[in-house]
């Protein structure tokens, strides 16, 4: 795969022993191996206030919504690690997502995500993934249609990798799946097309998809 892939990498959890930043951080290293180029951000770096639609007009956008949106556009393609509340996705990363869908041109439209998840519980926090999906998409991302939860997570790494070989093996199945079609979107746009085709959208849809309440 050529270096020039460049892929943001970042866990939605602001907790300093978060699994998902475990798992986050083993994604990146393993997207290195693979022969991307990755950009490992923490979820610190964009920080944003609750989402106010009169904050916005009397401030402008937050400083942390413009880093991620800067992060995004330096990107090809990005990989979000999520943890699952009661359900459903964290209510800081929905926050970020709704301040940085603000911009126009829209940071995420056409670019391609992969979502996973870590959680002690036997389903990995995947529900918590579908529901992330839905903004994601919604806003134009191309998200993987395979998703990667590790489920008891508090027993599933040794200090920096998965216990599990077979756990592991799956994945790196699942990042070299998604690289691959990262990098040949990239480089044939026919890939990105068909894309586009899949997911039954046409190319410039849905350009102003944000509303404010």
């Amino acid at each position: 795969m050529p270096a020039e892939l460049k892929v943001l990498v970042f866990a939605a959890s602001l907790r300093a022993g978060s699994l998902n930043k475990k798992l986050a951080t083993l994604a990146a290293r393993m997207a290195e191996k693979l022969g991307a180029t990755v950009d490992l951000a923490s979820l610190r770096d964009f920080d944003v206030p609750l989402y106010d639609g009169d904050l916005e007009s009397g401030q402008g956008i937050p400083a942390g919504a413009h880093e991620l949106r800067r992060r995004l556009q330096q990107s090809d393609a990005f990989m979000l690690v999520s943890p699952e509340y009661n359900g459903s996705m964290p209510g800081t990363i929905k926050n970020l997502i709704d301040w940085t869908s603000r911009f126009r041109p829209q940071p995420f439209d056409e670019r391609h995500g992969l979502v996973l998840s870590a959680s002690p519980s036997l389903a990995g926090g995947n529900r918590g993934l579908w529901a992330l999906r839905v903004p994601l998409e919604h806003l134009g991302a191309r998200i993987f249609p395979d998703m990667f939860s590790l489920s008891m997570a508090h027993k599933a790494f040794t200090e920096d990798d998965l216990t599990d070989p077979a756990l592991k093996a799956r994945l790196e199945k699942t990042l070299q799946a998604f690289l691959s079609l990262a990098e040949a979107a990239k480089h044939y746009p026919c890939i990105q097309r068909a894309w586009v085709e899949f997911l039954g959208e046409p190319p410039g849809a849905g350009e102003d998809r944000v509303d404010a309440a």
